[in-house]
C-alpha cells in the first residue's frame, strides 16, 4: 500500500501528496491535492488499478492526441482503400487536429468531447460529424489499450443521426433518355443494367468481359481520389462475376475493337477514366439536357390543362447502380442475384439497402395468399366425384 502524505508549499499552503509504487515496483508520488481525502481517493484508484491491471501512470497521459493521432492516421493508410483514407486523413486535418492536437489524452473530459461534437452538429452534416468524431474516439482507444487514460472519455457521446438519402431509380425509358442526352451513351447503359460502381467500370479489361456467357469479371476498381485514379482491389476485397443482358454485345464489342485484351475496355485503352466532375462534367450535362427537356414538355402540358409529366431527376452516376437494383427487382430477380450482382456482403444487406423495392413484394405476397386461399376453398367446396375429374 502506498501512503499519504502533508507539505507545505512556499506560499505557506498545505497540500497532500502519495506515494506508492507501480506494477513494476519502482516508486513515484502524485502531488498537489488540495484535501487529504481527495489523495486518499486517488491512492484507493491506484491500489484497485494495480488490483485489477489496468493502472494509469499519470505521466503516460501527457502524451498529445496530435502525437497518437498521427500514428494512428498511419496505421490507416494500410488498411483503408486511397478514397476512404482521404476523407479520414481530412476530417484529421481539417477538424479534429486543430481542436484536440494539443491536448493531452489524460486530460480530456467527457463534457468537453459533447460540447465539440453538439458545435460541430450545428454546422456540418451528420456524416462530417461522425467522421470527425470516430477518429478521436479512435485515437482514444489507443489511449485506453496503451494505458495512457483509464477510459475513453470520447465514448457515450450523443451523436446526431444520419438521415438516408433518397435514392433516384430511373426507369427503362429514362436510362435510355439519359443515354442519348450523354456523350458516353454506353457508360450510361452499361452502369444502368450491371450495377457496377463506377471505379469498377472504370478498372475493366478487355480481357474481364466474356462475350460468350455475357458476363463481366470484377477483379479490380479504378477509384478517382483527389485529382489521380488508384487502381486496387474493389470495394469489398473481393472479385465477383456480374451478368449483362444482350442488347449491350455491339456497344461492348464496340470498346473492345482494336484493343488487346490487357487494354482498358472504356476510354483510350490505356488511361483510367476517371468519375466525371459534379456540375461540368458530361454526365452532369447530360441529367441538365434531359431535366432542360422534361421541363419543356411540363410547361407545354400545363398551358394545355394537362397534368404534367415528372421531371427527370438529378441523378448521379452512383444512381445507375441504384437503377440496376431497381431493374433486377422489378424484372423479379431474386435478392440473393442481385446480391451477388451488386458484391454486398449478405443478402441482408440488399434488403437493407433497398427495403423500399421490396414493398410492392408485399402486395405480390397479399395477392397470391388470396389466390391459394380461394383455389383451396373452391376446390373443397366440389363434390367428391368433381374433385376426381
Amino acid at each position: 500500500m502506498g501512503s499519504v502524505y502533508s507539505y507545505t508549499t512556499k506560499a505557506g499552503e498545505r497540500r497532500y501528496r502519495i506515494i506508492y509504487r507501480r506494477p513494476d515496483n519502482s516508486q513515484t508520488s502524485e502531488r498537489g491535492f488540495v484535501r487529504k481525502r481527495d489523495a486518499e481517493l486517488r491512492l484507493a484508484e491506484v491500489e484497485v488499478g494495480k488490483a485489477k491491471g489496468d493502472y494509469v501512470n499519470p505521466t503516460d497521459g501527457h502524451t498529445t492526441v496530435q502525437s497518437l493521432g498521427a500514428d494512428w492516421l498511419r496505421s490507416q493508410k494500410t488498411v483503408l482503400k486511397p478514397s476512404s483514407y482521404l476523407s479520414f486523413e481530412t476530417a484529421w486535418r481539417v477538424h479534429v487536429a486543430p481542436k484536440w492536437g494539443a491536448r493531452k489524452v489524460g486530460g480530456i473530459r467527457h463534457g468537453e468531447v459533447q460540447a465539440w461534437v453538439s458545435e460541430l452538429a450545428g454546422a456540418k452534416s451528420a456524416t462530417v460529424v461522425l467522421r470527425a468524431h470516430g477518429i478521436l474516439a479512435a485515437v482514444l482507444d489507443t489511449a485506453l489499450r496503451d494505458q495512457r487514460v483509464s477510459k475513453n472519455v470520447a465514448r457515450g457521446i450523443a451523436l446526431p443521426k444520419k438521415r438516408p438519402k433518397a435514392k433516384a431509380y430511373l426507369t427503362h425509358a429514362q436510362v435510355e433518355q439519359l443515354a442519348a442526352a450523354s456523350s458516353k451513351p454506353t457508360i450510361v447503359r452499361f452502369l444502368a443494367y450491371t450495377g457496377l460502381r463506377w471505379g469498377e467500370m472504370a478498372g475493366l479489361h478487355v480481357e474481364h468481359v466474356d462475350t460468350v456467357k455475357r458476363r463481366v469479371n470484377v477483379v479490380q476498381n479504378a477509384v478517382t481520389v483527389g485529382s489521380f485514379v488508384e487502381v486496387g482491389t474493389p470495394k469489398t476485397h473481393e472479385a465477383r462475376t456480374v451478368p449483362y443482358p444482350d442488347f449491350l454485345d455491339t456497344e461492348l464489342a464496340v470498346q473492345a475493337a482494336g484493343k488487346a485484351r490487357t487494354a482498358i475496355l472504356f476510354g483510350d485503352g490505356s488511361t483510367y477514366m476517371p468519375l466525371p466532375r459534379t456540375g461540368s462534367g458530361w454526365f452532369s450535362r447530360a441529367v441538365d439536357r434531359c431535366i432542360a427537356a422534361d421541363t419543356k414538355l411540363a410547361e407545354e402540358a400545363a398551358a394545355r390543362g394537362e397534368t404534367p409529366p415528372a421531371i427527370f431527376p438529378r441523378v448521379t452516376p452512383h444512381d445507375l447502380r441504384h437503377t440496376a437494383a431497381s431493374l433486377a427487382i422489378s424484372a423479379g430477380a431474386h435478392v440473393k442475384a442481385v446480391q451477388r450482382m451488386l458484391g454486398h456482403a449478405s443478402a441482408a444487406m440488399t434488403l437493407d439497402t433497398y427495403a423500399d423495392l421490396f414493398d410492392d413484394d408485399l402486395d405480390d405476397v397479399a395477392a397470391a395468399l388470396s389466390r391459394a386461399r380461394s383455389s383451396a376453398i373452391v376446390a373443397n367446396a366440389l363434390p367428391a366425384e368433381a374433385r376426381k375429374e
